[in-house]
């Protein structure tokens, strides 16, 4: 039997862990567009930017290990963008398929909306990326649109598939004002 996953916030104490798992998806997959995997320092400012902004940075855990994180950040730095974040989601190589994907997108989009954002979107690189765009999919959120051939990565050309979700009242209501 397989331990169970737990969902929390991160800490300083996960970026070790943090950059391997990116690391890995820098350079074996193509849902990020970096092309080499940036170091422990580089994920330790990345992190302290969005908290610095009280947004959400959180991993998941079994048994002592994190096996994926995930955070929130500013879709556009453009002020009107403001009640807009982007997520980003990546498990561990050898956890991927076990449903902890989706429980962080769960605990994310709670936590963003909890934030005060209205509208969560997903740029989800490569359009074969069926496993992504299936979890997206299930949670909620719709395809918006397809930049196609947009990058440039191990050899072939790849899509950024656009996707979005409302949170909270969505554009049903004016957000409260965020400084």
């Amino acid at each position: 039997m397989t331990a169970p996953i737990s969902i929390r916030d991160s800490t300083d104490a996960d970026i070790a862990a943090i950059q391997a798992i990116y690391a890995h998806h820098v350079v074996h997959g193509r849902g990020s567009f970096e092309e080499i995997p940036p170091g422990i320092e580089t994920m330790a400012e990345r992190r302290a930017a969005l908290l610095a902004k009280g947004l959400p940075y959180i991993v998941a855990v079994r048994a002592d290990k994190i096996v994926g994180y995930a955070y929130a950040g500013p879709f556009r730095p453009r002020a009107a963008y403001r009640y807009s974040l982007e997520d980003s989601i990546y498990v561990a190589p050898d956890a991927v398929g076990g449903g902890i994907g989706r429980g962080l997108l769960v605990a994310l989009l709670a936590r963003a909306e909890a934030w005060g954002a209205r509208q969560m979107v997903a740029v989800i690189g490569d359009s074969a990326n069926a496993g992504s765009i299936g979890l997206h999919k299930s949670l909620g959120f719709r395809m918006v649109g397809v930049f196609e051939a947009i990058g440039y990565k191990h050899g072939r050309w790849v899509d950024s598939v656009m996707m979005q979700r409302p949170l909270g009242r969505g554009s049903d209501a004016p957000p409260e004002e965020k400084a």
